[in-house]
């Protein structure tokens, strides 16, 4: 007992080892009677604690913002280089980024087409988004079937003309027919198989077909394969409509680029003032001007696709300038 006693009447003054806690030692005595310090140093230990938190995130935040930032200029590269190019280079650059076309990429795109400050800008965009759709469509695609040649192509586009003999007439007895081959360049246009090696090949044998000077029908077709292509692709794009607004002379060359060359009398007549229709001849004129100059810009210097789509629009103007002169002197029949 008189221990016990002692014990009471002297406390032990005592320290409890915390270090397993990271506060290092402190002493008993401070711990059970000094409420104050005890508070004290809880509260600093939690404000340093929700301190760290803080920095933790962030610096996770910026982090996050810099990848971000980075993957943007990634990505904006990537288009850049993609605008840039030529039909033939942007394939390879596509091939060559495919992995890089995910969520991320065409979002950007959408962003870039949103911002665009004319509507040039934009409609070049919208063609670039299409482009490369159709290039991963076709890589898809090539891995379950076999490429086709632009020579298959061209002899799948004139199958519904030719008759059991594999011989062209013109025009051809089916009225059917031409349709059904335009139906054919529409959805191989769409895919992207009319590229310059297409085009080329369709050039090589209107040449050889023009140099045998036996098989006119195999020439008129081929030239009329042009045409509709031609038609396809300048009537992708249009320039009818600024601030909201009709642009006549516009609208009304549109309508003549997207019809088939055998009414373009008709309409031109119908549409000019020297015929029943109230767009002068010059007007047209400074459209079709315009609208060359636009592939001028657009396409690549020399190339098939720049040749006929610009042989396309002075067919048109050679036309309306042959209607012209046979029309200005004598009255509509």
């Amino acid at each position: 007992m008189a221990t016990i006693s002692a014990m009471t009447s002297f406390p032990v003054k005592s320290s409890l080892h915390c270090t397993h806690l990271g506060f290092g030692y402190w002493n008993w005595d401070s711990l059970i009677h000094s409420k104050g310090t005890v508070g004290n140093c809880w509260k600093s230990l939690t404000c340093s604690s929700h301190r760290q938190q803080r920095r933790t995130v962030l610096c996770a935040v910026k982090k996050d913002a810099e990848q971000a930032f980075l993957k943007t200029v990634e990505v904006d590269r990537l288009i850049d280089t993609m605008r840039d190019s030529n039909p033939g280079e942007l394939e390879q650059v596509v091939v060559e980024n495919v992995l890089s076309l995910d969520e991320g990429f065409w979002v950007r795109l959408a962003a870039r087409v949103e911002t665009c400050k004319s509507e040039d800008d934009k409609k070049d965009y919208e063609e670039l988004a299409a482009c490369v759709m159709s290039i991963v469509d076709r890589l898809v695609h090539k891995t379950e079937e076999k490429i086709e040649t632009a020579t298959d192509i061209l002899k799948a586009i004139l199958n519904p003309v030719m008759d059991e003999h594999e011989e062209i007439t013109w025009p051809p007895r089916d009225p059917e027919a031409l349709k059904l081959m335009e139906k054919e360049i529409s959805t191989r246009e769409q895919e992207g198989y009319l590229d310059e090696g297409f085009l080329a090949e369709v050039n090589a044998q209107l040449r050889q077909a023009k140099e045998d000077g036996d098989k006119p029908g195999l020439q008129a077709m081929l030239q009329k394969v042009l045409q509709i292509y031609a038609s396809k692709v300048l009537g992708k794009r249009s320039y009818a409509y600024k601030g909201g607004k009709v642009i006549p002379r516009e609208k009304f060359l549109e309508s003549v680029i997207e019809a088939p060359e055998s009414i373009w009398n008709k309409l031109l007549i119908d549409g000019l003032t020297i015929g029943k229709g109230d767009i002068e001849p010059e007007d047209l004129y400074a459209a079709i001007k315009k609208r060359i100059e636009r592939v001028l810009i657009r396409t690549e210097g020399g190339s098939y696709e720049q040749r006929v789509l610009v042989e396309y629009l002075k067919g048109i103007e050679s036309r309306t300038q042959e209607l012209v002169q046979a029309l200005q002197g004598g009255p509509v029949q």
